[in-house]
């Protein structure tokens, strides 16, 4: 359309410039730049509705897969059947390529996931010959590299397990306690030989949440704190009657840190110097706090520790007024 404005500029320009000359009466000048310009609009009107068929019709193919065979576009003219057939072959093509790349990445998860399940049978095996073999040289650090080992195996799995947006959670009133103690006897080993002081009395408080994911937020949360707590110790208890806290000792976290610390493979400094972050675990506890419908938050300076909280409080919900 805008050639056609030029134009009409153009000729609108040049007769001006010879009524000028010719020293004829400007009306009938403006009486022909008053026709043109009608005559403009109506031709962009025609152009706006060419343009709202061709789009409509473009809609219509992509919602109801219309095909260049339909009857009621074998009446458009050559241009339009060749737009429609260059849709249809484009279109095609990007649904074959979106399946292609749906499957291969169903494909590459199946796979991963199935890997996962596989070596962890190695990881028990090795684990029930350190039992049976106490005196084995260096059983101290291959423990706790075993168990460490074990939670990167769990990590991936839960990673892959959070993905499938379509598993249902199965909410139930879960003892806290119960959640505690067996994170605390999973990781024992690491009290003991890291001789890490624990303070923690029973809660005795029941939340409503999933036990599996919650299990698995508190693992992550213990783990983090016993990766990064050479010496001191670990407090676990209650605030406010529905805030978990587990507080340590440890070499903290960086203020500049601590807004990135739930991003995707962000370890941080403490991840860089010490090489044991994947930047997945607290990534992983914000996504399961996420999906649970509880809050995560921490607090933290570098040299003087960490405190991680996690909210169970749910908002009273009023049916009728």
């Amino acid at each position: 359309m805008l050639p056609k404005f030029l134009l009409v500029l153009l000729i609108l320009g040049t007769f001006g410039l010879l009524f000028f000359l010719s020293r004829t009466p400007l009306d009938l000048y403006w009486y022909g730049v008053q026709l043109s310009l009608f005559f403009l609009f109506v031709s962009f009107f025609f152009e706006w509705l060419r343009y709202s068929k061709k789009t409509q019709r473009a809609e219509t193919i992509h919602k109801m897969g219309l095909e260049l065979g339909n009857s009621k576009l074998d009446r458009a003219d050559l241009s339009e059947r060749i737009y429609q057939k260059q849709y249809n072959k484009l279109a095609g093509e990007y649904l074959g390529y979106k399946q292609s790349e749906t499957e291969k990445s169903k494909e590459q998860m199946e796979y991963f996931s199935l890997w996962l399940h596989q070596i962890k049978t190695p990881i028990a095996a090795i684990s029930l010959i350190l039992q049976q073999n106490k005196e084995v040289s260096g059983q101290k650090q291959m423990e706790q590299e075993l168990l460490r080992l074990d939670d990167y195996t769990h990590m991936a799995l839960n990673y892959l397990k959070l993905e499938d947006v379509g598993k249902e959670l199965d909410l139930e009133w879960v003892s806290i306690d119960e959640i505690i103690k067996e994170t605390l006897k999973k990781y024992s080993i690491l009290f003991i030989y890291n001789k890490i002081q624990l303070l923690y009395q029973p809660l005795e408080k029941n939340f409503l949440t999933d036990r599996q994911w919650l299990q698995v937020l508190v693992e992550q949360i213990l783990s983090n704190s016993l990766k990064y707590t050479k010496t001191g110790k670990i407090s676990i208890f209650l605030e406010n009657g529905h805030t978990l806290v587990i507080e340590d000792t440890g070499a903290g976290i960086r203020q500049e840190d601590l807004p990135k610390i739930f991003e995707k493979g962000y370890t941080g400094l403490n991840g860089r110097l010490h090489e044991k972050s994947t930047g997945l675990g607290l990534f992983l506890s914000k996504k399961i706090c996420n999906r649970l419908g509880h809050g995560l938050h921490i607090e933290s300076e570098l040299g003087s520790g960490t405190k991680v909280y996690i909210d169970f409080k749910r908002p009273d919900f009023q049916l009728f007024d």
